[in-house]
């Protein structure tokens, strides 16, 4: 990072412990991360410009965001804390990345149905890792310095067309939080000169502090999510003896490994609408495309497997802080997965309509109690946890699908001066079987980022279903 007064300013942050919680510390070594796509409609000759998202990032960690600036340690009392020192800051990664090639060579084009409309434009991840002689983006870590906050713009050659490259530790926040960071940063850019002269107050400030999460969860009583039960039911029992403090253990995660079999289905909104109607009208599109892809997962696991696995696991991620009395502002983590562990039988034998009931019966029935047993789960029971995610996995043996809806995240008002991003995209995540949904404002539909084998896909785009109610883009 060479921009010498945004290096200045970052000395002037408050030497601190900030404490995570567990939730916090479970996300070690796993991301949040996207690519935005501005489009240089007046041709200025400082589009998203580095220096001035830089110093704008400098200014809302120091003032709001210090978590971006530390690292992680142990305390004197055995806590896990990212440690702020104004003389030993973890700072953030920024550069330009000039691409030899247009934006428009990595482009997929969609022709849209409403009237006098441009095609709908997705950006091809895995055409550009393959053709644009980049490389990979690096990628958030605390294994290595300097690298828990990596942006990179890139910016193509003879093209209006800057792309927003973001890279996070999810130990920072979550998807929620993540998004309210990307508002606020682009907020103080917007509004720089008056964020310098100390005239400018945020719109909505965020709550960093961990103690928040945990007052809330002491006044709840646990209560065991069906999932625990279910996997103390159909797991051993670990053998080897798991430490109290597990501060330390997860600390110590390695990276996960990101999965480069990535693909994008496009599900325009009236496609969206008809399914809904067919599986269930009286169920959220949601749902009913969680049942859609759960019944066609199986489906394609069997014809790549030659056999039904023996459990189908759908998950969905929520939102404790609409459950509980978790601020929204709140910028930690706050959310977990509710877990449906499901007979592949009944996925593919009986109607949508029944697969709608069991999938809400697990994830739609979430309660606070639900948050605070995972919690005590992951602080006492952790290799439980541990055997559950080498289960969680499309195999011979079971089916999986980890469906997270950013739908309704406010990624498109993402303003930085230059106007909203036109386009979104995923960069290569983590975990084969995790999907991404994330709102199209081209066309109101809805884009699906699925990291799945390339084998078993092609046989998922050959399901009547799958055909009758999506696009494949990539």
């Amino acid at each position: 990072m060479a921009n010498t007064p945004s290096i200045e300013y970052l000395k002037q942050v408050r030497s601190q412990d900030i404490a995570l919680g567990t939730l916090d510390l479970s996300e070690f070594g796993i991301l949040i991360d996207g690519l935005y796509f501005y489009k240089n409609d007046k041709h200025l000759t400082d589009f998203m410009s580095l220096n001035l998202l830089t110093r704008s990032f400098c200014r809302i960690a120091v003032d709001h965001y210090p978590i971006l600036l530390g690292r992680p340690t142990i305390n004197s009392a055995g806590k896990g804390v990212i440690r702020v020192d104004p003389d030993n800051l973890c700072l953030p990664d920024f550069a330009d990345i000039n691409v030899d090639y247009p934006a428009e060579m990595f482009f997929e084009t969609l022709s849209n149905k409403a009237q006098d409309s441009s095609d709908v434009v997705f950006f091809n991840t895995r055409k550009f890792y393959q053709t644009s002689g980049v490389g990979r983006l690096p990628k958030a870590s605390y294994h290595r310095d300097h690298a828990s906050c990596v942006i990179r713009l890139l910016r193509f050659r003879d093209s209006a067309y800057v792309a927003l490259a973001f890279s996070f530790s999810h130990v920072l926040f979550d998807g929620i939080g993540g998004i309210s960071f990307m508002n606020h940063w682009a907020e103080y850019t917007r509004n720089l000169s008056d964020v310098v002269n100390s005239a400018y107050v945020l719109s909505e400030q965020p709550i960093s502090d961990r103690e928040v999460m945990e007052k809330c969860f002491e006044k709840i009583e646990p209560v065991e999510p069906p999932f625990v039960k279910h996997f103390k039911k159909v797991l051993s029992p670990v053998s080897m003896e798991m430490p109290k403090n597990i501060a330390p253990v997860l600390m110590a995660s390695p990276d996960v490994d990101i999965i480069e079999e990535q693909h994008l289905l496009h599900f325009t909104a009236d496609n969206l609408e008809q399914m809904r109607q067919d599986i269930d009208k009286n169920e959220s599109t949601n749902i009913t495309l969680a049942a859609l892809m759960t019944k066609n997962i199986v489906l394609a696991n069997q014809r790549t497997y030659g056999r039904l696995p023996k459990t189908s696991y759908m998950v969905i991620p929520y939102d404790s802080r609409v459950r509980c009395d978790i601020p929204k502002q709140y910028a930690g983590n706050a959310s977990f997965a509710a877990i449906a562990p499901l007979s592949p039988e009944m996925v593919v034998n009986e109607p949508y309509k029944a697969l709608v009931q069991a999938i809400k019966e697990h994830v739609s029935k979430v309660e606070p109690g639900y948050t605070k047993a995972a919690i005590l789960t992951i602080e006492n029971n952790l290799g439980l946890l541990y055997q559950a995610s080498f289960t969680l996995c499309n195999s011979p043996e079971s089916s999986y699908l980890c469906m997270t809806s950013m739908r309704f995240m406010p990624i498109h008002n993402v303003d930085f001066g230059y106007g909203k991003p036109c386009i979104t995209a995923m960069d290569y995540s983590f975990k084969e079987g995790m999907a991404h949904l994330l709102a199209n404002k081209q066309d109101g539909g809805v884009d699906l980022y699925l990291n799945y084998s390339d084998k078993t896909f092609k046989e998922l785009c050959k399901l009547r279903d799958i055909k009758q109610y999506a696009n494949t883009i990539y």
